[in-house]
């Protein structure tokens, strides 16, 4: 998978050993199993830099995320100890419950539902009623909002990733979506934005991802994100509330973490100040 890291946000990193001495400090052999989201990579690699001393590069070859679901059978079946994860569909607290793990999760930061469409395309906003009938199939051509006269091609997540369960979640609400051909399915959040910037070399591709993902981890040319409501995503929008679509994401362990554990003391530090520091630094909004 492709990935970009902003050269600022890769700088700062390089300080983070420094910039928060009250960070729990590990060797590289003590260190957690860290997974979750794709989206919260860069804050696994800011962790661990100012937990360990490690520069980025070694952040980068150390850890390795699972996805959204995948991370969450890891931690539930013991082949990862923190997730810095989005939310999950019901099926895997579900998976918890059966296999007698209870989980402990608190909301360390917050990100958005975006949409993507071509930079060629006209509309600039869409409304929640608009965007809820292009993907239950009731609205099928841009013309109806505002476009050229063009089919809608909307593109869709598959069913474990966490931008998916952001679309159900907060976007359609009960409302069914309608089902897509496989093509128009993305495995991977970097698939649909190539696929929304060059699908047809024409401007009629929509799709969704993830703010911080979107527009910090791969700004993709020809692809532009879309107001809702007539509001833009941006971190000030998403930290207001005058964005809607907006989710937390989560720090989790084990509730059977032991309470001195380098998993446990990392998920506790996230939550004090210097820890929000450390997450507003990799560019994202802490949690309220």
């Amino acid at each position: 998978m492709k990935r970009i890291l902003s050269a600022a946000l890769a700088c700062a990193m390089m300080l983070l050993g420094a910039a928060f001495a009250e960070c729990p400090q590990f060797s590289e052999e003590d260190y957690p199993r860290v997974d979750g989201s794709t989206a919260t990579l860069p804050l696994s690699y800011a962790l661990m830099s100012a937990s360990t001393g490690v520069d980025e590069s070694a952040a980068r070859q150390a850890i390795r995320h699972g996805r959204t679901t995948q991370s969450f059978y890891n931690l539930i079946y013991d082949s990862a100890d923190l997730l810095l994860v989005y939310e999950p569909s019901d099926e895997v607290y579900e998976a918890a419950e059966s296999a007698g793990v209870a989980l402990e999760m608190q909301p360390i930061g917050v990100d958005a539902l975006v949409f993507l469409v071509n930079e060629d395309n006209p509309v600039a906003s869409l409304t929640h009623e608009q965007l809820v009938g292009i993907y239950s199939g009731e609205i099928t051509n841009w013309q109806e909002v505002g476009g050229a006269d063009m089919e809608i091609v909307a593109y869709q997540r598959n069913a474990e990733s966490g931008s998916q369960v952001m679309m159900e979640n907060q976007c359609m609400q009960g409302v069914e979506m309608a089902e897509p051909p496989t093509q128009l399915v993305a495995g991977e959040m970097d698939e649909l934005i190539d696929a929304i910037a060059a699908y047809r070399n024409t401007a009629d591709a929509i799709g969704y991802s993830v703010y911080y993902y979107a527009a910090n981890m791969y700004m993709q040319s020809g692809v532009k994100l879309l107001s809702v409501n007539d509001v833009a995503p941006t971190n000030e929008t998403i930290a207001s509330g005058a964005y809607p679509f907006t989710q937390q994401f989560y720090a989790v362990i084990r509730a059977d973490e032991p309470a001195d554990s380098p998993a446990r003391l990392l998920y506790n530090w996230l939550t004090t100040d210097e820890g929000r520091d450390l997450i507003a630094g990799a560019g994202y909004v802490p949690a309220a």
